[in-house]
């Protein structure tokens, strides 16, 4: 580069650049100036000695993110510097009067190519100006990356996607978060879980950019001491986190909370719920038959992520009953078990279907499991208008279900119906409830045709340790 004289960046794709080529043939009569283009070493045209910077590597060097771009240097330091077209500009830099006569005053320029995110992330790469720490791993020439993956034990038994340095740079752009941010210990392992390795886990599983601030979220999320990941890990039961998001970002990330919803085919629902279980694999080392030691598990344990339908609902949001205003981003993680289907077709008041809702609840673990897990019900919209026509809001809904939660003593006592499990026999002539008194979660989404709910059941509560919903507000 120029140590004395002025040095331009131009590209052919551009406007303003070719508007100006006959500015800068002028300029070359007066005055020692350097042309590199970013784009084609033959533009402009007609001028000689254009520097090819399509590696865009002096680009980068003078963080150029306005084409054209002018520079002056002396003794090798930049002294001052224009973009786009702007006569006074020019000519002050120049020291030249009376440039591009036949041009209007001023144009803007347009978007220099070392700014793109894939040539900014590779060129941050080869220059060594990234926040990453984590060590490369080289492959041979003949080694599959897909399968590499695999025979580390990186994946969750699905091909993942290679985390390639330029990959990550690109999913950290996602955030404004410092890649070495220490998000907390990850069990079982303890290891420091930072966001440059959530990042890495969220390229695995697919993620966009975009969706790693609800990643880092749930991330933090089941690391609280709350969520007790060690323990929903190390019980044999069948749960896994559930991350249920709220707020004005699942609409901009293009999540789905209608049809289909707990389901496969939409992006974002898939991947952020594989990142967070890929994350607790490869950082805290939750591997099934080591660490994870459930004894059938469940299909949500590959992703288990949906988004609440607020926009359709007439109900306030999950975050609002987890204590958050309204329209804040945030995701709620639920220790859960697969999905329990709840169906009611005949229903035509609220009377009726929630004596369906909790003789289903009733039913989670084992009806004399007492008392039973916590418990995430899903109402579709459906159950949703039977409710709302009924003049039921939520809070109506879950007051009347912990109601239906007592039960004497008697109906659900060891021996009972000739079932072993059951409560203790000096519990008789006592009422005891099926769920804790903050055991029930209502989130509502789903498609809108179907009388069909759900109930994702939770960790049983009563032991040394459980497992409690975790709510987190979304950070970018």
């Amino acid at each position: 580069m120029q140590k004395n004289g002025l040095i331009a960046i131009v590209k052919r794709d551009c406007p303003t650049c070719v508007m100006v080529t006959p500015v800068l043939q002028e300029i070359l009569q007066t005055n020692d100036l350097k042309i590199y283009s970013q784009d084609d070493p033959k533009f402009p045209d007609g001028v000689d000695g254009v520097a090819d910077d399509t590696t865009l590597d002096v680009s980068y060097t003078l963080d150029i993110e306005i084409v054209p771009t002018l520079v002056r240097f002396e003794d090798g330091k930049e002294i001052d510097r224009t973009y786009g077209w702007d006569r006074t500009a020019w000519e002050n830099i120049t020291e030249t009067t009376g440039l591009g006569a036949d041009l209007p005053d001023f144009k803007p320029g347009c978007g220099a190519l070392n700014q793109e995110q894939g040539h900014l992330a590779e060129l941050r790469i080869r220059h060594g100006d990234t926040p990453m720490n984590s060590r490369l791993i080289p492959l041979g020439e003949n080694q599959d990356a897909i399968e590499v993956c695999f025979e580390r034990g990186w994946s969750d038994g699905l091909p993942v996607v290679p985390p390639t340095q330029s990959r990550v740079m690109a999913m950290l752009e996602g955030t404004t978060r410092s890649a070495d941010e220490n998000l907390g210990l990850m069990p079982s392992n303890l290891d420091v879980c930072t966001v440059e390795k959530v990042a890495i886990n969220a390229v695995m599983a697919g993620c966009r950019p975009e969706y790693l601030p609800v990643v880092l979220a749930a991330i933090e999320a089941v690391l609280d001491e709350d969520y007790c990941l060690h323990g929903t890990l190390a019980t044999t039961r069948f749960v896994g986190p559930v991350v249920i998001v709220n707020g004005p970002i699942a609409q901009h990330i293009g999540m789905n909370g209608k049809g289909n919803a707990l389901g496969q085919g939409n992006r974002a629902n898939a991947t952020i719920g594989r990142a967070v279980q890929l994350a607790i694999r490869n950082i805290g080392g939750g591997k099934p038959q080591g660490v994870d030691r459930a004894t059938l598990g469940n299909p949500g344990k590959l992703s288990y992520c949906f988004c609440e339908d607020e926009e359709g609902s007439s109900w306030e949001p999950l975050t609002i009953d987890r204590g958050l205003p309204a329209g804040t981003n945030a995701v709620t993680v639920f220790a859960g078990y697969g999905l329990q289907g709840v169906i009611d077709d005949k229903a035509r008041s609220p009377e009726e279907l929630v004596q369906t809702l909790a003789t289903s609840l009733h039913a989670v673990d084992n009806i004399h499991k007492i008392p039973g897990p916590d418990c995430l019900l899903v109402i579709c919209p459906e159950h949703e208008r039977t409710l709302i026509e009924g003049g039921w809001d939520k809070a109506r809904l879950h007051g009347e279900l912990m109601d239906r939660m007592q039960l004497p003593a008697e109906a659900v006592m060891r021996g009972a119906h000739g079932m072993a499990e059951g409560v203790k026999p000096e519990l008789a002539g006592q009422m005891v409830s099926k769920l804790l008194p903050s055991g029930l979660l209502i989130v509502r989404a789903g498609g809108g045709a179907g009388k069909f709910s759900g109930i994702i059941a939770g960790w049983t509560p009563g032991v040394p340790v459980s497992s409690r919903p975790v709510t987190k507000e979304i950070k970018t």
